[in-house]
């Protein structure tokens, strides 16, 4: 499908479908409406309503008015809300090509209801035969922009985020019969020489050679060889002396191996267990796109997880990249195996800190579900701070779980240094002890199973793949590297 486009503009187009975004009610009245037409907005408007509809025959005028209510971050997100309605009637009518008139005065609203436009606009139909009629679906695709406050290089920077996203829900939304590992890494090696970052892929002989015993050992059942992709944005002005470092789970589909998962609501969404992987390759093409002076490295992993006759069994005794055995209670906790080696491996740029995402563990989800990501680590306060501020003002906030020692406990093994579970309790937290345990610096740990991948449609993050993650770490990076 055609991504939406916006481009500034001096003044409005006469006769086009027009997005008035008022600052109040009292903005109607500059409109220049008939009498007719400013009291049937004003009605439309009244109460808690936010969007009226007028029409003028072969075109329309949307009024937008943002909630009155709550904080800027929750005026923000209202606004991504409306734009998600709007899309919805914009699709009804047809329409391809609008303006979007700013009244609000307010650049980081203006932006949010873009974003918003931007985002709800993505579906992957790479699949659709038209046979459905779904194919033929019209989308809006061109969007003129008359404001003030918003410059054509904040335009720019909105671009290469949603574009960063749309590349993180297409690889999600893709099924392992065409993205296996090998090809996953070459997606990154190509959004590597789109944006200007370095790239390189392990494959299996290195990997080998460099013992990475937990990627070994989960891609023993599968017929396809695991990859380790290394990715780069190192800009001569970065502000960090060290870097900071991404490391994202690249499990490109989870059966769980012998410990074989349930097929219904279980399995079937397991395309999705690299959302993690995708996440981080993203946000590097974002920071790189847009020219954000941070040195930011990325790790993943990759492999699918299969019960294949050679795959890893309950009972396993792995010895990981760093020498560390683990005993292996459950080999459907796969994606930690992968990880530990990623995070050991991660040492040998004294990194700064290093931030990990994953689609980790079922706990995650049913403790908070798809309305947030569950956070923990060792990083310093102030690092978990910028992180929430970031969260809260993109929308993808994060929830941090206690990381107390005590649930170190319940890792520990009788034949090895750790086992893989620690057991009913506390699934969530134990996961990232265990990752913990192949860290020597300041480290978080973000768990996104919940909102990853979403079976009904989620309002602007739409159904399937989110992309949750991309907009997080580059916000939280930019504030970092104080841009």
């Amino acid at each position: 499908m055609i991504p939406l486009k916006i481009v500034k503009a001096e003044r409005p187009e006469e006769g086009l479908t027009t997005i008035y975004l008022l600052e109040n009610k009292e903005g109607i009245a500059t409109l220049g409406l008939k009498p007719g037409e400013r009291s049937f907005a004003e009605s439309q408007l009244s109460g808690e309503k936010r969007i009226a509809v007028l029409n003028r025959l072969d075109y329309r005028l949307y009024l937008v008015l943002p909630d009155d209510k709550g904080n800027d971050v929750h005026k923000k997100e209202k606004l991504r809300e409306a734009a998600y309605k709007l899309v919805k009637l914009l699709r009804e009518y047809h329409e391809t090509d609008l303006q979007v008139a700013d009244r609000l005065k307010d650049s980081n609203f203006v932006l949010s209801f873009l974003e918003g436009l931007a985002l709800s606009v993505y579906r992957f139909d790479k699949y659709l035969t038209g046979k459905n009629g779904k194919k033929d679906a019209v989308d809006p695709e061109n969007i003129l922009l008359i404001s003030e406050h918003i410059s054509e290089e904040d335009l720019s920077e909105l671009a290469g985020v949603i574009r960063a996203v749309r590349y993180a829900r297409d690889l999600v939304n893709e099924p392992v019969s065409w993205l296996n590992a090998v090809r996953l890494s070459e997606a990154f090696q190509k959004m590597g020489k789109k944006a200007g970052f370095r790239v390189e892929v392990f494959h299996k002989q290195k990997i080998e050679s460099l013992r990475m015993g937990g990627l070994l050992a989960v891609n023993r059942g599968s017929i396809d060889p695991p990859t380790f992709t290394v990715m780069e944005w190192n800009p001569e002005n970065a502000v960090n002396k060290k870097p900071v470092v991404l490391v994202g789970k690249g499990v490109v589909f989870d059966t769980g191996g012998l410990s074989l998962k349930p097929t219904k609501d279980s399995m079937d969404t397991m395309k999705s267990d690299m959302a993690g992987a995708a996440a981080v390759s993203a946000a590097i093409y974002a920071l790189a796109r847009n020219k954000i002076p941070c040195h930011v490295v990325g790790l993943v992993p990759a492999t699918d997880n299969r019960p294949d006759g050679n795959a890893y069994a309950p009972g396993d005794v792995i010895t990981m990249y760093d020498g560390t055995t683990v005993e292996v209670l459950n080999t459907d906790a796969e994606g930690r195996m992968i990880l530990a080696d990623a995070l050991a491996y991660a040492t040998q740029y004294a990194p700064e800190l290093v931030i990990e995402l994953s689609t980790l563990t079922g706990a995650a989800a049913i403790a908070i579900g798809k309305y947030g990501i569950v956070g923990m680590g060792t990083a310093p306060e102030e690092e978990f701070s910028v992180l929430g501020k970031s969260g809260e003002d993109v929308y993808e906030r994060v929830v941090r779980f206690p990381f107390w020692d005590e649930y170190k406990e319940l890792l520990k093994s009788d034949i090895a240094d750790l086992k893989n579970i620690g057991g009913r309790e506390a699934g969530a937290i134990t996961a990232g002890k265990f990752l913990e345990h192949f860290t020597d610096y300041p480290y978080i740990h973000l768990d996104i199973a919940g909102p990853a991948f979403v079976q009904g449609e989620n309002s602007w993050q739409g159904k399937g793949a989110t992309g949750i993650g991309v907009r997080l770490l580059y916000d939280f990076l930019k504030k970092r590297c104080r841009v």
